[in-house]
């Protein structure tokens, strides 16, 4: 799911007023920056969105964690107490958190908060806010013009007596009818279609952008392009077996036909998996870069993270490329990776 994650926090960042009037429901909120979101772990955490703000003259925190579906290990609950308590930790300020469940579903079982009652004198509860983006009434978030909500409304309720993909067209028509420039218009609606995703079928989305005219743009100028890439990319593994069989065969002369087949085959979906992983890791560098900072400065390093076949290494360049604040400053940690 990591495309979701990478479009919602491009988005909590490039519209970081439309998610708090959102969500708290203010307009006096002043926005000073995003806090890089690592906090100091045995093990490595991220929140998603961690933003520093000033209401009513006092500093404060506002944490948004995006989920598609319900976390179960940690359960929710515990693992935005973890978040939470560090943050405190680490920024000594007050924080308004929530967590927005994008998948029509998810999010029934979480309370909203934390408590831990069983010893007594020693009572403790965390509590923040749970939005699951279906409940919400998708057409008050669009006459309320919150433009970084946009590619979400598919994933709100419909008006009354409107089905799916009526409201799914109606999302994209205004969309395209949004006060934006053409570059931030076609990357908007591209998220909106990858977002869809979630609860239309792929052969929807795409029927309805080509009848509304937008597919031929989107599929040139926005990400949305190599989102679909990404969809084939457990081609990798179909085209590891069928190279297993053939090598599997050529051993079995020596081994027996039915072993080196067999092995083959194994080894064959090992290294189908590992390409296909590498070329989806290497599909969301990719993303992010050019989401962040546009299509030429994502193509001026594109053969450079082709080139790299170390999984690992693209993992942690994709998690470098979310945080990074420009494309100077991704391009020295390509070198130290490099190095």
């Amino acid at each position: 799911m990591a495309e979701y994650d990478t479009i919602s926090k491009h988005l909590i960042q490039t519209y970081p007023h439309d998610f708090i009037r959102f969500i708290l429901g203010r307009d006096d909120v002043e926005v000073f920056d995003h806090i890089n979101a690592e906090l100091t772990t045995p093990e490595t955490r991220y929140m998603d969105s961690l933003i520093r703000v000033r209401i009513e003259g006092r500093y404060a925190l506002i944490h948004h964690e995006f989920q598609t579906t319900d976390s179960m290990d940690p359960p929710m609950p515990r693992r935005m107490a973890g978040y939470l308590g560090r943050a405190i930790e680490q920024y000594g300020l007050p924080i308004y958190s929530s967590v927005i469940y994008l998948r029509h579903g998810a999010g029934r079982s979480d309370p909203g908060y934390y408590l831990s009652a069983d010893l007594p004198g020693h009572r403790i509860i965390i509590e923040y806010k749970v939005i699951r983006l279906s409940a919400i009434e998708g057409q008050d978030v669009m006459n309320q013009g919150y433009a970084g909500l946009l590619p979400f409304a598919p994933l709100m309720k419909p008006p009354p007596n409107m089905d799916s993909e009526a409201w799914l067209r109606q999302c994209l028509q205004a969309t395209n009818a949004a006060p934006l420039d053409d570059a931030t218009k076609v990357d908007m609606l591209g998220s909106l279609a990858i977002l869809s995703g979630l609860e239309y079928a792929t052969s929807t989305v795409s029927r309805i952008l080509s009848e509304e005219g937008l597919m031929d743009a989107i599929m040139r100028e926005s990400s949305f392009a190599q989102y679909m890439m990404q969809q084939y990319r457990e081609q990798g593994i179909e085209q590891g077996i069928e190279q297993g069989i053939e090598q599997g065969i050529e051993q079995g002369i020596e081994q027996g036909i039915e072993r080196g087949i067999e092995q083959g085959i194994e080894q064959g979906i090992e290294r189908g998996i590992e390409r296909g992983e590498r070329k989806g890791t290497v599909a969301n560098i990719f993303d992010v870069l050019e989401i962040r900072f546009g299509l030429s400065a994502a193509r001026s390093l594109s053969d450079r993270l082709a080139a790299i076949d170390d999984l690992q290494r693209l993992k942690q360049l994709h998690r470098s490329a979310i945080r990074v604040a420009s494309i100077d400053e991704f391009r020295p940690l390509l070198d130290e990776e490099r190095a």
